[in-house]
């Protein structure tokens, strides 16, 4: 059958059209994605303002139609910590729900670590061993840890990229002072959760999703998209951590000139390398893979379960 996932994320709002059946890999078919930024919409109490839920509602009836001229038999919709933790996010789901019909499933942060998980162990499946899972979204940040396809332990942390930079980074390049607090930040945020995940001993093998590890690991070295899903692409900390004083120094426009970076998360680059390398300095992480499947997929993965033991 074709499935589509809608995913209301914090930066972007992405359709992903896969044809799929119990037992079998899902083959991308379609996707169609629009840069929203939900999460630098919000007003000063928190939620989002009405422009920001009549621009959503309009991208989630463009997705709608995509989805009906490419077939899709049944849609899966849901959102993340932008729609997740706006002060009027009730407001937002019953508006979107009556002008589009559309019920978006609002999932919680350890929902999102877990089913990335899945996402992660499928495509490397079971000879990967203990796998830890970091994935830098706009919103937060979610970690994973576990031998089977159900983590040992997940947590979901307000380290988003997008919700960073438009907190703790104005500038354009940003001042040394505020790069110097947004570090502490995110290390003493990280360093929290350590002692959690080090009682289940060393992973095996360490995995990072999430458009902002992939963009990462272009600009050090790793393979492009263009050279297909199969060629292994890792990030290697000694790269990251030359590169995060390149980036505090460039602005925007500058960082949307290396390879892989697009226009839209330039911006926001230096907030998730920060994040990135916080993460695999705490966590004593020397070099990590690469894995082209993420929350979209696990969401695919977890009704395709459902749909082979009903």
């Amino acid at each position: 059958m074709r499935l589509g996932v809608l995913d209301v994320g914090s930066n972007t709002v992405h359709l992903l059209v896969v044809d799929a059946h119990p037992g079998a890999r899902p083959l991308p078919a379609h996707s169609h994605k629009v840069e929203l930024r939900l999460a630098q919409l919000l007003d000063d109490s928190g939620a989002i303002g009405d422009d920001g839920i009549d621009r959503l509602i309009d991208v989630v009836q463009d997705a709608l139609q995509a989805a009906e001229d490419k077939g899709v038999e049944d849609l899966l919709p849901f959102a993340t910590s932008a729609v997740r933790e706006a002060g009027n996010a009730d407001d937002v789901l019953k508006r979107v729900a009556d002008k589009t019909g559309v019920r978006l499933q609002v999932l919680s942060g350890a929902e999102e670590a877990r089913l990335t998980f899945l996402a992660v162990r499928r495509w490397f499946g079971w000879s990967a061993g203990k796998l830890l899972v970091l994935d830098i979204g706009g919103g937060s940040l979610e970690i994973a840890y576990g031998i089977d396809e159900e983590p040992d332990t997940a947590v979901s942390l307000p380290l988003g990229a997008g919700r960073l930079t438009a907190g703790w980074l104005p500038g354009d390049p940003p001042a040394p002072e505020d790069v110097r607090a947004l570090r502490r930040h995110v290390r003493t945020e990280i360093a929290r959760t350590v002692g959690e995940f080090a009682r289940f001993g060393a992973p095996d093998h360490v995995v990072a999703t999430s458009k902002t590890f992939k963009q990462l690991a272009r600009i050090a070295g790793a393979a492009r998209s263009t050279d297909g899903l199969y060629v292994q692409r890792e990030l290697k900390r000694q790269s990251l951590e030359a590169w995060v004083p390149k980036l505090a120094g460039m602005t925007a426009a500058q960082r949307a000139g290396l390879p892989g970076v697009s226009e839209g998360r330039a911006g926001q680059l230096l907030a998730g390398a920060l994040v990135a390398e916080g993460a695999m300095d705490l966590f004593d992480v020397e070099r990590l893979e690469i894995c082209p499947w993420a929350l979209r997929e696990g969401v695919i993965l977890r009704r395709l379960d459902h749909m082979g033991s009903a």
